[in-house]
C-alpha cells in the first residue's frame, strides 16, 4: 500500500549530479565534458548573448531613433479655479499647505493653477505657476496671484548667484 511514509521516485528518474573537474575516477575526468578543442572547452570561452559569430548583431543592424525628454519634465501638480471656488472662503489665503490641508492636491512640491470654471470670490493665491486665463480671472474677481519658486529653480538660482560670486571674487583679485 502507498503512503506518504513510503513514497519514492521512479526508478531511473533520479540522477546523480555529475561532478566536473575531479579527476578521472569521476567518469568525467581529463576534458570535463568539454571536449577536445574548440571555443567552449577552457575558461572564457563563452560568448555573450546576442553574439553572431562576428556579423554585426541584429541589435546593433537596426535602426534607432528618437529620444525622450520625459526624465527632465517638470511635473505640477494642478488645481482648477472652480475648485478652489467651492473649498475657499472670501478672502482667503491660498498656499500649497491649504490646498494640501483642502485634499486639492497630495504635494506641495509644485502647484500650477489653471483656469477652468469661475472665481467670484476675491481670494490671495500662491503657487508655482499660474495660467493666463487663471491670472485673468483671479485678478478680475478682486485677488491677487502670488508665483512661488520651486526648488529645482531656487537650486538653480543659488548655483547661477555662486558662480557669479566666484566671478567677481577673481576679477576683484585681478
Amino acid at each position: 500500500m502507498v503512503s506518504l511514509n513510503n513514497l519514492k521516485p521512479k526508478y531511473g528518474s533520479v540522477h546523480r549530479k555529475k561532478r566536473l573537474g575531479t579527476g578521472q575516477g569521476s567518469g568525467h575526468g581529463q576534458t570535463s565534458t568539454r571536449g577536445q578543442k574548440g571555443q567552449n572547452s577552457t575558461s572564457g570561452g563563452a560568448k555573450p548573448d546576442g553574439f553572431e559569430g562576428g556579423q554585426m548583431p541584429l541589435l546593433r543592424r537596426i535602426p534607432k531613433s528618437g529620444f525622450s525628454n520625459v526624465r527632465f519634465q517638470t511635473k505640477y501638480e494642478w488645481v482648477n479655479i472652480s475648485s478652489l471656488e467651492k473649498c475657499f472662503k472670501a478672502g482667503a489665503e491660498v498656499n500649497p499647505e491649504a490646498l494640501v490641508k483642502a485634499r486639492l492636491v497630495k504635494h506641495v512640491d509644485l502647484i500650477k493653477i489653471l483656469g477652468d470654471g469661475e472665481l467670484k470670490k476675491a481670494l490671495t493665491v500662491k503657487a508655482h505657476a499660474f495660467s493666463a486665463s487663471a491670472k485673468e480671472k483671479i485678478e478680475k474677481a478682486g485677488g491677487k496671484t502670488e508665483q512661488l519658486v520651486g526648488v529645482k529653480a531656487a537650486k538653480a538660482a543659488e548655483v547661477v548667484a555662486q558662480a557669479a560670486a566666484k566671478k567677481k571674487a577673481k576679477t576683484d583679485k585681478k
